[in-house]
């Protein structure tokens, strides 16, 4: 019988993909945005008619030949209600743990994963904030995350967040956090985590807590001394690609255009599937394409980075002109990872410039998930159905490396 799990601020489901990758049964998945919590109904749709050879009906939907609603009409519909689309909260929590146990039945809990809105501990969300986030209510969410624990009583827990938890308010919350862990029965563990030790072709650090009952400390497992190896280049995961150029693209759905590449056999994510979705570039201003391909160029006959401050007068339109120098950044081909992909991605393309100077252009949505090493079949969804583009690059930013969360989760496996 699978080990089991509730997914609290779940996100688009990253973590939660990798762990049922891993053979873990998701309970239940809480999170309060909409569109978000129809990527996870869909991604619960998936693994539902996957796992009872109905694929063939998600292939439908991937093609357009059906609706969100039929493909949901396919699915039992205590699958779908076990997507919570619910703030946590004093307010809601009744309601959520009514809608849980429904779910659980007489199971017990044996994992909650999650972690948080980041915005309140990550480095950037202070320096942008003016009062570098104090007295916002999501610096203690950690609590309610605490009481979920002492409801559901789990064997451990994954609580997953960014670097600048360690820092933020000179290491206050972390601290905060380890004491409440203490008093509900856990102890704990902090793991600092590069995603690029997962086979993940991405510059991504965060921290992971390993919360654990009893004393079992000999048998936790060091999660910073996984170190998958990795002979692959960002190439690797953009080539098989169509050509597209800004403000071109399918939403669904595109061939591929040609065979797929090692690194994405190796690791799954084209899933054997010859249905390409999301590749969907967003449009640009002729200026920024021009200071694309400066930037495109500057890589290429440089190995250099492009400094904002050197671009011609007539293209500097930003009056910071002593931060953020390397706000145009391309998505280097030849390099072993990108640069870290964050939520920003669903403002503007920037800063995720593709390498390929005659497609000109930023990172569609397909290339921006398999960044964070999410598999082809995965469909982002908007509150509405149709394409979403902001809704799905948001999403993807926000979420946990697939590849990263399943080689936790086999890891914690072993040990439950």
């Amino acid at each position: 019988m699978a080990y089991n799990f509730i997914d609290l601020f779940a996100g688009a489901g990253g973590l939660s993909e990798g762990f049922i990758q891993a053979g873990f049964e998701p309970i239940a998945h809480v999170e309060i945005e909409n569109s978000a919590c129809n990527t996870l109904r869909t991604r619960a749709a998936y693994h539902y008619l996957k796992t009872n050879n109905k694929y063939k009906i998600y292939i439908s939907y991937l093609k357009g030949e059906i609706s969100r609603e039929q493909l949901y009409s396919n699915v039992p519909v205590e699958i779908l209600d076990s997507i919570i689309n619910l703030p946590i909260g004093d307010e809601n929590n009744e309601l959520i743990h009514q809608i849980i146990k429904k779910s659980l039945g007489k199971r017990k809990v044996d994992l909650i994963i999650g972690g948080p809105p980041c915005q309140a501990y990550s480095l950037v969300g202070r320096s942008r904030s003016k009062t570098k986030m104090e007295g916002d209510p999501r610096n203690y969410l950690f609590i309610q995350y605490a009481e979920y624990l002492e409801k559901y009583n789990p064997k451990m827990f994954v609580f997953e967040n960014v670097l600048g938890l360690k820092s933020a308010k000179g290491g206050h919350y972390l601290k905060e956090m380890e004491k409440i862990f203490h008093e509900k029965g856990y102890q704990i563990k902090l793991h600092t985590l590069e995603a690029k030790n997962f086979g993940v072709l991405q510059n991504r650090k965060r921290i992971i807590i390993l919360g654990w009952q009893g004393n079992k400390k000999s048998i936790i497992p060091n999660l910073e001394e996984i170190v998958i190896e990795n002979n692959y280049l960002v190439k690797d995961l953009l080539d098989d690609l169509p050509i597209i150029n800004a403000g071109e693209g399918v939403d669904r759905f595109l061939k591929y255009r040609t065979e797929t590449t090692e690194y994405l056999q190796f690791h799954a994510l084209r899933n054997g599937i010859d249905i390409l979705t999301q590749h969907v570039a967003r449009p640009h201003r002729e200026q920024d394409k021009e200071i694309y391909k400066i930037a495109v160029l500057k890589w290429e006959e440089k190995q250099e980075r492009l400094n904002y401050n050197d671009l011609p007068g007539r293209l500097k339109t930003h009056q910071n002109r002593t931060s953020f120098f390397d706000r145009f950044k391309v998505v280097a081909a030849d390099l072993p990872y990108s640069q870290t992909v964050v939520a920003h991605i669903a403002k503007d393309g920037h800063y995720y410039i593709h390498p390929d100077i005659e497609q000109n252009r930023s990172l569609s949505i397909r290339e921006a998930a398999r960044l964070q090493s999410f598999p082809d079949d995965y469909y982002f969804e908007g509150e509405k159905e149709g394409a979403n583009r902001t809704a799905a690059f948001k999403q993807i930013g926000n979420a946990v490396p697939v590849l990263m969360a399943k080689a936790i989760a086999e890891k914690i496996k072993g040990i439950l």
